[in-house]
């Protein structure tokens, strides 16, 4: 199937992986496979081209600001970079007006925010699609990138056991409702008082997730297919920091960990890492870590992102 093709996600938001159907999560992923490869293989085609795309931080940014921004010119797109500083939306002007000013100008709004109400606030407004490039609810566009990596590294998902050990924060319930997409049976190892989302978790079980709490994060490393971490002390947290660190003593992920996987397991990281942390140095630079793979995926999941909300592709 040529899954460059008209899909049900032309013009809508993407403000989580909860809001796409198994159907839509998947052809994502093959359409930011099929993309990456025709890049690779020379084949670049504008889909995007005469398209703009507003792009909003509030937060600092390598991988996304950078991805999304080459995302667009490589599909022969455009965007414009805003910051809080640029438009003080709260402060100088209301969301609703910010919204009903960039809807009259581009063809899409890509926010990276502090609060999740703030992204809600603006796809409720905009009358062309948003999508979250990062909240303190979720990070989709993150997990569409790091299960492309997946795909390439295990082929089918179906079945992969994945343990994601350290805070249950945004990064962490995207992890839910991928895993539930996927068929992953995906173990999060936290301590008490820092588990996910609970209204994520019930919404993946009602759908047949299988997901499982686990207090002790070397047990829940032994045979995992796929051991992923994330900082313990995100941007806005950091009045936290040493709590935190307390509370997250012998989460360290470090290459000895890497023993009780399963013989093709795999390290991930999303980035950026805090070494001394979440994990070690030398956990992300060893020969089973695809840590960079997932940041090269970022540019293609992307892709795949735009050109499925925003492009004028064939119909089936």
């Amino acid at each position: 199937m040529d899954v460059l093709r008209m899909s049900s996600l032309k013009g809508r938001d993407l403000l989580s992986l909860a809001g796409l159907s198994s159907e839509e999560f998947h052809g994502l992923l093959d359409s930011g496979l099929q993309l990456k490869r025709g890049w690779k293989a020379g084949v670049r085609p504008d889909l995007l081209r005469h398209k703009t795309l507003a792009m909003i931080f509030e937060k600092q940014s390598l991988r996304t600001r950078s991805t999304f921004d080459i995302a667009m010119a490589q599909l022969g797109g455009h965007s414009v970079l805003l910051s809080q500083n640029y438009i003080g939306w709260g402060v100088r002007e209301t969301i609703r007006d910010v919204a009903h000013n960039l809807e009259r100008w581009v063809e899409g709004i890509m926010a990276r925010t502090y609060g999740h109400a703030t992204l809600t606030e603006l796809a409720e407004h905009a009358d062309v699609p948003v999508i979250n490039a990062l909240s303190d609810l979720s990070h989709p566009c993150q997990l569409l990138a790091d299960y492309m990596t997946l795909r390439e590294t295990f082929g089918d998902l179906r079945g992969l056991k994945l343990t994601f050990v350290g805070d249950g924060n945004n990064v962490c319930n995207s992890h839910i409702e991928a895993a539930t997409h996927a068929g992953v049976e995906l173990t999060i190892a936290c301590p008490e008082g820092f588990d996910p989302d609970a209204a994520v978790l019930e919404r993946a079980r009602e759908r047949g997730g299988r997901v499982t709490i686990e207090r002790d994060p070397r047990a829940a490393a032994e045979g995992a297919d796929a051991l992923y971490t994330d900082v313990w002390i995100s941007m806005g947290m950091e009045e936290e920091a040493e709590a935190r660190r307390i509370a997250f003593a012998g989460y360290t992920i470090t290459p000895e960990w890497f023993d009780a996987l399963s013989p093709r397991g795999v390290f991930m990281h999303d980035l950026p890492a805090h070494y001394g942390e979440e994990c070690s140095e030398d956990a992300v630079y060893h020969p089973r870590s695809v840590v960079f793979d997932q940041a090269e995926n970022r540019l293609h999941a992307h892709k795949a992102v735009l050109v499925q909300l925003l492009a004028d592709l064939p119909e089936d």
